[in-house]
């Protein structure tokens, strides 16, 4: 019986390959207030709808992190089951704002492979995209993955 799929060892990935994520996420009140006060990030912009009203936006944001966490998550099934170590998250950036109620998509691109003693390591870069299609969110992530047995 296998745990992982079998298409996710270092050996899967090559450069500029790409990979559109299966699944989706709608983001609800529940995710982005539950976590944001968890680790007490107190900023108006995610806390006061009140406060909220009165801005360009008109409502509360989704903390850029919650967007960061659920866009690798989706992409995680296809790109790091296999994986010894995450390394490295870097170049993040947050495009447009989510709000309540988005449906967050996952993409990534392979930039990079190169072997090392435990087995290889893969540089992805992932974007999140709206129900509009618009990009959310984009970072890269440096994986440790295992070789293919």
């Amino acid at each position: 019986m296998r745990l992982t799929s079998a298409n996710n060892y270092f050996e899967d990935f090559h450069v500029g390959q790409r990979i559109r994520h299966a699944r989706g996420t709608t983001i609800d009140e529940v995710e982005n207030q539950l976590l944001t006060k968890l680790v007490m990030n107190s900023a108006q912009g995610h806390w006061n709808a009140h406060a909220m009203e009165g801005t360009p936006y008109g409502q509360r944001l989704v903390f850029g992190f919650i967007t960061a966490s659920m866009v690798i998550g989706l992409a995680t099934q296809d790109t790091a089951e296999n994986a010894i170590k995450e390394l490295s998250l870097d170049k993040i950036r947050f495009r447009r704002p989510v709000f309540h109620g988005d449906t967050v998509y996952a993409y990534t691109e392979v930039l990079d492979t190169a072997d090392a003693d435990a087995g290889g390591i893969v540089t992805f870069k992932h974007w999140g995209v709206n129900q509009r299609e618009e990009i959310v969110f984009e970072g890269e992530r440096r994986v440790l993955l295992k070789r293919r047995p």
